[in-house]
């Protein structure tokens, strides 16, 4: 089982990576074409459109698969059938009618937004709405039945779509709020792709429908809390996209000065910090059926060791990418959005990548145990201080108080995470202090020596070289030293000695 769960979180991994590579590239791409504050109206836009998005879908897609998972556990095939089709129906339900109401009445919605020129992007993502809530149920069935590939494949042709779609829309834009539109029609054309090619994709793998009657309020019941959770951090993000731009203008900026410090990090510097989660996500999408399963068969030891490794997997890539944005996060901000703000940001707040990647991992593993309404007021105990930071730092530090927050408000909430889990399933045990003693430590020692060496790397090479070349050599350099302190620490095995024995 272990060697199948690395097998496919490897080829999972490799896909999101690229998925996301290719995102990133858009991002740059976007940067170039619609600027800083063409990008802020677009991420205005999206950030209300993903609550909607979430209150279709939210804990929908999860909760298909952890009762797949449980009907497959308890022998119950017709079960399996009827959590899908109630998904499928209770994502519509959700989002049909609110589509429709605010497409065709959503006018005199200008309130919403801290900028009235996102409205109209807003109104064409909604376009996309039902399409991407089906499809999310879709990839619940397909991560029920632990077919983690479909999915994987699907989502990366979805990003190529959009990125080809973009680049064509955005050709001789003259205004970052028709960049913001064409844009926001990319999105709504790979929408429509992803939900078709994943409906083909299901019924020729066997895919069946049946009346949702029967798991429609189990469905209901276990899926309220996740959404709840996930709504909620959607309204926190349009919050966010409401009130940051308006306090930085209390602050002293203009308004379109404000909407391209949002669009500067909402859109540069979040999407490389978020960085891990492609990694960790990855993880969590093959660990959560394998959990469910665990958890509702009382298979208590060896769910425990898959949250362990969960959780180790999850701190050593922070502690192996967090030198590398420390010290080439301002020459990677110049050359990829050509915004030396975006490279400072990404340097300072590297750290947030800590308690994020606590924060995903133990909220899946609490998720996958049944525990959503936990998970949901951590959630807020998170989201407060996130709310609290936008609203009191602006005057002190600027648009810096949204990452502030952010890393505040991870960091609760993988504290409570974390006790709670300890509590339900004792983690910290003989075993786990000697995982800390053993890996954990010599980790963070790394991200202190590797910060420090990489740093001097840059600040010398950039003296006799290109700023492409001393970054690419100030990596290559950084990548080998990790590579060996690792392996001299015994936290990566050495291959040599296999084969000696």
């Amino acid at each position: 089982m272990k060697k199948t769960v690395y097998t496919t979180t490897t080829a999972v991994t490799a896909l999101s990576v690229a998925e996301r590579g290719l995102g990133f590239l858009y991002r740059i791409v976007l940067s170039r074409l619609i600027g800083a504050e063409g990008l802020g109206l677009y991420q205005v836009a999206l950030s209300l459109f993903s609550l909607f998005l979430t209150i279709g879908t939210g804990g929908i897609p999860i909760t298909v698969s952890r009762m797949i998972s449980k009907s497959k556990a308890e022998r119950r095939p017709m079960d399996e059938v009827s959590a899908f089709s109630s998904g499928a129906f209770l994502s519509l339900l959700l989002t049909l009618p609110v589509c429709l109401v605010l497409f065709l009445f959503g006018k005199n919605l200008t309130f919403l937004f801290s900028d009235e020129r996102a409205l109209p992007v807003f109104r064409i993502l909604l376009l996309g709405l039902c399409f991407s809530s089906l499809y999310a149920v879709v990839r619940g069935s397909f991560w029920g039945n632990k077919q983690f590939l479909p999915p994987s494949i699907l989502e990366l042709a979805e990003e190529s779509v959009m990125v080809i779609a973009g680049v064509l829309l955005l050709q001789r834009v003259d205004s970052p709020a028709l960049g913001a539109e064409r844009a926001a029609w990319a999105v709504v054309i790979s929408y429509l792709f992803s939900f078709t090619a994943s409906t083909i994709c299901f019924f020729v793998k066997g895919g069946k429908l049946s009346s949702p009657t029967k798991m429609l309020k189990p469905m209901f019941n276990a899926t309220l809390p996740l959404t709840s959770v996930r709504a909620s951090g959607s309204l926190v993000n349009s919050a966010v996209a409401v009130l940051l731009p308006v306090m930085l203008v209390r602050a002293g900026l203009e308004s379109g000065e404000a909407v391209a410090q949002f669009g500067i990090i909402s859109g540069m510097v979040l999407p490389i910090l978020f960085i891990p989660s492609t990694l960790i996500g990855a993880l969590a999408l093959v660990l959560v059926p394998e959990l469910s399963e665990d958890f509702y068969r009382g298979n208590t030891e060896r769910l425990k060791k898959n949250i362990e490794r969960g959780l180790l997997f999850s701190l050593l890539v922070a502690c192996i990418l967090l030198p590398f944005f420390y010290a080439v996060g301002k020459n990677l901000g110049m050359l990829a959005f050509a915004n030396p703000t975006a490279g400072e940001m990404i340097a300072y707040a590297c750290p947030i990548l800590l308690p994020m990647s606590l924060t995903m991992i133990s909220t899946s593993v609490l998720n996958s145990m049944g525990f959503e309404k936990q998970t949901f007021l951590f959630y807020f105990v998170g989201a407060a201080t996130l709310l609290l930071c936008i609203l009191l730092l602006p005057n002190l530090c600027g648009s810096y108080a949204y990452l502030i927050g952010l890393g505040l408000s991870y960091t609760a909430t993988a504290l409570c995470n974390l006790l709670f889990l300890h509590k339900k399933c004792p983690i910290f045990e003989k075993r786990g202090r000697q995982v800390c003693v053993h890996v954990l430590f010599p980790a963070l020692f790394g991200v202190l020596f590797i910060s420090l060496l990489g740093k001097l790397c840059v600040t010398l090479l950039s003296k006799i070289l290109s700023e492409f070349f001393s970054l690419v050599l100030s990596v290559a350099v950084m990548l080998l030293a990790t590579a060996l302190l690792y392996l001299l620490t015994g936290i990566l095995p050495n291959p040599f000695s296999k084969k000696k024995e």
